[in-house]
């Protein structure tokens, strides 16, 4: 009883977490092209991107159809975060920066790495396969809206970001090892990737670069 409570809780963690995710990314994604001043189309084409840019790409390395061309829902979802993102932007003054985007890509992130998790386990993929789609789901739409917006994707250079997918990724498939059920372990998965990120927004952590190991010279 006790180890499916977040199953008892919340239904099916898939449906959730994919829920969760495409509501934050596609927030995050449009308010970065609002901070770049893009008119709607190009709003909505960076929110939609960043929601559903990380989860397509999970989806053929599986061999299946994108969940975004199969189901009207999931672009309502997406439509939604970007109506959500200009609605901070008229209250909110740099909206893209603000608590409340920030804590809400910490939210995307986690639940996207929990989604990739989950399709990757059913897949039955080896344990470098789990965390790989775990990561690409969690930071492929991140990465791609920041081409649509003309720069480098932040993950390869700058933050502790991409890190958190790996970590929570890792977690899932260690608790599916020692035996804890997928509900259970989809919201450790959650927890531990929102809270890394977290932690590494307030205590600003970065990976270090090799100049800043002093094994070149700068």
């Amino acid at each position: 009883m006790g180890q499916d409570l977040f199953g008892i809780l919340f239904g099916d963690p898939f449906a959730v977490m994919n829920t969760i995710g495409l509501l934050a990314f596609a927030l995050v994604g449009s308010s970065k092209a609002i901070r770049e001043e893009f008119d709607l189309l190009g709003i909505t084409v960076v929110g939609l991107a960043m929601a559903f840019a990380g989860g397509a790409t999970r989806d053929l390395l599986v061999a299946r159809v994108p969940l975004a061309l199969q189901s009207p829902i999931e672009i309502a979802l997406g439509l939604l975060g970007v109506g959500l993102a200009i609605a901070l932007s008229v209250v909110l003054t740099s909206p893209d920066t603000h608590p409340i985007t920030l804590v809400a890509d910490a939210i995307g992130l986690a639940a996207f790495t929990t989604t990739g998790a989950i399709v990757a386990t059913e897949a039955g993929v080896s344990v470098f396969g789990v965390i790989a789609i775990a990561t690409i789901n969690a930071v492929g739409g991140g990465a791609f809206a920041d081409i649509l917006l003309d720069r480098s994707p932040f993950i390869l250079f700058d933050d502790f970001y991409a890190s958190c997918a790996v970590l929570g990724g890792s977690t899932y498939f260690l608790a599916g090892v020692v035996g804890v059920s997928g509900s259970t372990a989809a919201g450790i998965c959650a927890v531990v990737t929102v809270l890394t990120r977290l932690a590494a927004v307030t205590r600003d952590w970065n990976l270090p670069t090799v100049q800043g190991l002093g094994l070149v010279e700068q």
